[in-house]
């Protein structure tokens, strides 16, 4: 007999091969059927996968991520094989799942292509497929078994990938006459599957890598039930209108030149200065938290990052380093700001009464991401990090990192992402390959984040090998107005970098001590946290942060002269607003500024001229009324304060 716990910690025996679906059954026989995979002792196993040792077990379902991912995993199987139905001779690459569907990378026969026009004869036959309730069948096979296999069915891709695999670790998963090369988990069977939406095509090189052959990807979502896929598909039509790359280019706020280089954006006027007031809006926070800002160069020279670890880790994906007329002297473009504020702390020796030091910085990095990943402003080859780093002592650690904490959450509050989630990432529990420094170090930092998280209250996730490669790190996800989800904030641990750049402070005892380095960027990057905003506001920005707050319109040319003294008296008190002093009817003028999402319409007339005073309109809102300047300004000054809160 088995001891399987549950996550109550509740124990119940069972026969040694029991499997997920009978441990559901043996609750009830509704929960049996709406489970898709199950957590046993921290992998994600099929539901239909004999446990034959003593476990801790979660059962998952749609609702659940980990259901998810076993659905849209099983979906892209699903797709597979509707394609080789479709195109005999096509070649599979790999099927991963995404946050919100799964793709298919396939080198497609000489001379055949998909188009959207092919999406719904490929939609149906995987429904047809779907229907037949084949068994995803799980079988571990030997590496010279799988070479085998797939050389004779001649996919090479498959090949490549089997090549690189330890014998023993090998598994193949078949439904119907479908089998692929995977480690699963997938569903219990292929009937799950009730509604399916193709959603496009792209280019995409094999293994990333731009000298190899560029295969076709599509991409596509499913659900276990139609209305979900509905629900999904008015999402994303209210994502197109909520499109930051529209609403940026509609709002004059950034733009991209191709003289200037793929994913190097152009901040305009207006965007500038929005970007402006959101690091001034932190500049203060970070004041009252003791942050000394520090700037940093461009270009740093090879051997720094070499020394960090960047250039092993990262090197790929930075650009090529520039060499000088000097001989063997290399630069690169500032990847991360880290190593550059290791090198300011250790301008001057520090005593255990110096820590913490915090140094703050708006730096701009740059990294070479690939041409087909590049996506507006969330993904782009310069960003500039809302970066800072905290130089503790040990026992300074957790305060600091609650301290972090705080101010993100002021930052969330701010904006209105009230709705977030918490994830705590540690290292790979087998694999500890890719990550730097000491156990030791590792449980230290761990321990600090898992302890500061809970005195906090936060409800954190932790997500096992997702860590980076020189610590541990909290990751804040928000969900915006249309429940998507974005990484925005991270704050990381570091006990490694101060290792490498021999860090030190001298303590309470006269010996040298290493300090403990915080990373934090409660935005992320401005870049990408711009875009998240564009997006959950739909350009309706707070009042204090958008462009322009006020626009003042003339009915006529006759009250223009009135206008620029409305505008004289805004600007004495600091309201952002502008004349529309066009030659339109005051309809258009009206509907137009509406359009530009500008909070205030001020119009002015024969009336408000003799009254000196302002018709006031709200965006979205119409009339709100006739007020005097002062009352105007003093209303402004209202809302814009019921939105900063002085509570940092």
């Amino acid at each position: 007999m088995l001891k399987i716990t549950f996550p109550d910690n509740s124990v119940r025996e069972y026969n040694i091969g029991v499997t997920g679906i009978e441990i559901a059954k043996s609750i009830s026989n509704s929960l049996a059927k709406e489970i898709i995979a199950i957590d046993v002792n921290g992998e994600t196993y099929d539901s239909t996968r004999p446990i034959n040792i003593d476990a801790s077990i979660k059962l998952y379902k749609w609702e659940d991520e980990e259901g998810k991912h076993a659905f849209w995993h099983s979906s892209a199987h699903l797709m597979a094989e509707a394609l080789e139905f479709f195109y005999p001779g096509i070649k599979l690459a790999i099927g991963p799942t995404i946050e919100n569907g799964f793709y298919y990378d396939v080198d497609l026969p000489e001379g055949a292509s998909i188009s959207d026009n092919d999406f719904t004869k490929i939609e149906n036959k995987m429904l047809e497929l779907a229907r037949l309730k084949n068994n995803f069948v799980r079988s571990e096979i030997s590496k010279k078994e799988a070479l085998e296999y797939f050389t004779e069915k001649g996919d090479e891709y498959k090949i490549e990938l089997i090549s690189e695999l330890e014998d023993g670790t090998i598994t193949l998963y078949k439904q119907g006459n479908f089998t692929d090369l995977c480690r699963g988990p997938h569903l219990p069977d292929t009937s799950f599957i009730k509604s399916i939406k193709l959603l496009k095509i792209a280019g995409a090189y094999w293994r990333g890598d731009e000298k190899r052959k560029q295969l076709t990807r599509v991409y596509g979502i499913s659900f276990p039930k139609q209305k979900l896929l509905d629900e999904y598909l008015e999402m994303l039509v209210e994502a197109q209108k909520r499109d930051h790359r529209k609403i940026g280019k509609e709002l004059e706020l950034f733009a991209f030149s191709q003289r200037v280089g793929q994913g190097l954006p152009l901040w305009l006027p207006k965007g500038a200065l929005l970007r402006e007031r959101l690091e001034n809006f932190l500049r203060k926070v970070q004041i009252k938290y003791g942050y000394e800002p520090v700037i940093t160069p461009h270009i740093g020279q090879k051997e720094l990052y070499e020394t960090s670890g960047h250039y092993a880790k990262y090197g790929k994906d930075s650009f090529q380093p520039i060499s000088t007329p000097a001989e063997g002297e290399e630069f690169l473009l500032k990847p991360m700001n880290c190593p550059h504020h290791c090198e300011i702390y250790k301008v001057k020796p520090h005593s255990y009464k110096d820590l913490p030091i915090r140094y703050s910085e708006f730096g701009t990095v740059y990294r070479y991401e690939q041409s087909g990943e590049l996506h507006g402003l969330t993904r782009v080859r310069g960003c500039t990090q809302d970066d800072a780093h905290i130089f503790c002592r040990p026992d300074q650690l957790k305060e600091e990192f609650i301290k972090v904490i705080d101010i993100v959450l002021y930052i969330f509050k701010t904006l209105d992402f009230a709705n977030f989630e918490t994830q705590i990432s540690l290292r790979d529990k087998d694999d500890n390959s890719k990550y730097i420094g000491s156990d030791e170090n590792w449980e230290k930092a761990e321990t600090a984040i898992i302890e500061a998280v809970k005195e906090k209250g936060l409800n954190a996730a932790i997500e096992y090998g997702e860590a980076a490669f020189y610590g541990p790190k909290l990751d804040f996800m928000v969900k915006d107005a249309i429940g998507r989800k974005w990484q925005l904030g991270t704050i990381q641990v570091d006990y490694n970098l101060p290792e490498r750049f021999d860090l030190e402070y001298i303590g309470s005892d006269d010996k040298k001590h290493r300090p403990v380095m915080i990373h934090r960027a409660p935005f992320g990057s401005m870049e990408r946290f711009v875009a998240v905003l564009i997006e959950h506001t739909a350009g309706k920005f707070p009042l204090w942060l958008t462009p322009e707050q006020a626009v003042i319109i003339p009915i006529s040319e006759k009250f223009n002269n009135y206008s620029k003294k409305v505008l004289n008296i805004l600007n004495n008190y600091d309201i952002r607003s502008f004349v529309d002093d066009r030659n339109e009817k005051i309809g258009r003028k009206i509907r137009d500024n509406e359009m530009k999402k500008i909070p205030y319409l001020l119009i002015v007339g024969e009336k408000e001229e003799a009254d000196e005073t302002i018709s006031v309109r709200r965006q979205g809102q119409g009339d709100i009324g006739t007020m005097k300047l002062k009352d105007f300004a003093d209303f402004i000054k209202k809302e814009i304060d019921s939105q900063l809160s002085t509570d940092v």
